[in-house]
């Protein structure tokens, strides 16, 4: 039996997952789900302890791990840090994965109806850049403090997730980075883009500074196939394609080892504490989490139907507030249920 650990987390977390890993067992898959219900932020409160090494060996222990979301304003950033950081860096999820497709077209922001069917990918490398946590600060508390964030680029590290976007690819490879103003990492990116393009010449190969790459993604995303950069510009435009496909209640992630295949899939929009217990969170982002969890486990059949049942029910309105409907997070993950 494969084994999914689940972290449900904080806020409206527990809400979602409950959706979604009720519809895992709709599909009638044989996972065995692990719930990991203590790691969150009032555990942490009362024991310091985000997540224990009890903790990790469970989620390394199994074949993959759904995530609610994690954060708490009491905690403060140091415990999602604790969380989400050593989870990313000791199982080395380097992929950030993140899908942007548009479910129906009331929901997209954008004028030009021949320009709202944006149906791409953002890859965003996820253990190094500016988020590596390397950097310090001196004379702190003075009118002198000096803070430094370094960006950290390796040619593994930079090299294995352009890779990854590769293999990805159907149409074209889109490279976003800042080359011109942030000149050493930016070479590397560059040298490690163009051997890789070499080795695909039946795509279509595209480069952009990431200015120019937010600007055309709001103009016209169907350009877009797979997008690729380093982890805080594809941190920025991950967020940006997910409002032009509806918003973030309906965007799925995943972050991936792309060498072991062990992945962590979690919905994108966050604890969201001003709405946590109303019932009204929009489940959508978690159930496609999990479509792409057990995708990964090779139930290609299965994740579609479930992305079909998605589509059928907010075509008909079946949805939470955000999305224009009236529905309950329970009953909106019940409409989506009653589609499979």
């Amino acid at each position: 039996m494969t084994t999914i650990t689940v972290i449900p987390g904080d806020g409206i977390g527990p809400e979602v997952v409950r959706e979604a890993t009720e519809t895992l067992e709709a599909l009638g898959l044989g996972l065995d789900l692990d719930v990991l219900d203590h790691v969150n932020a009032d555990t942490y409160l009362r024991t310091g302890d985000a997540l224990t090494d009890d903790d990790f060996a469970r989620v390394r222990a199994g074949a993959s791990t759904l995530l609610g979301a994690v954060g708490d304003p009491r905690a403060g950033a140091e415990y999602a840090r604790q969380v989400l950081l050593r989870l990313r860096a000791e199982l080395d999820l380097f992929v950030n994965y993140r899908p942007a497709k548009l479910f129906h077209d009331r929901l997209s922001p954008l004028r030009r109806p021949e320009h709202r069917g944006i149906d791409c990918v953002i890859v965003r490398e996820n253990t190094e850049g500016l988020y590596s946590q390397t950097g310090g600060v001196l004379r702190a508390g003075t009118e002198h403090e000096t803070a430094l964030d370094i960006d950290i680029n390796t040619f593994h590290g930079v090299h294995r997730i352009l890779d990854f976007a590769f293999s990805l690819a159907t149409r074209s490879v889109c490279m976003v980075d800042k080359s011109n103003a942030v000149p050493h990492g930016g070479q590397l990116w560059q040298r490690c883009f163009r051997e890789l393009a070499h080795r695909h010449p039946h795509l279509e190969i595209t480069h952009e500074y990431v200015d120019a790459a937010a600007m055309k993604l709001v103009a016209d995303p169907t350009r877009f196939d797979v997008i690729v950069a380093n982890n805080s510009y594809g941190d920025i435009l991950s967020d940006l394609a997910a409002e032009l496909a509806g918003g973030l209640g309906t965007s799925a992630s995943a972050n991936i080892n792309g060498a072991t295949g062990f992945g962590l899939f979690e919905p994108v929009h966050g604890t969201a504490p001003d709405i946590a217990g109303q019932g009204v969170a929009n489940p959508v982002g978690a159930v496609l989490s999990a479509a792409l969890l057990i995708e990964r486990l090779g139930h290609a059949a299965e994740a579609e139907a479930v992305r079909n049942a998605v589509n059928g029910a907010i075509e008909d309105g079946q949805v939470t507030p955000d999305l224009g409907g009236r529905l309950s997070t329970k009953d909106a993950g019940a409409a989506i249920r009653a589609r499979l």
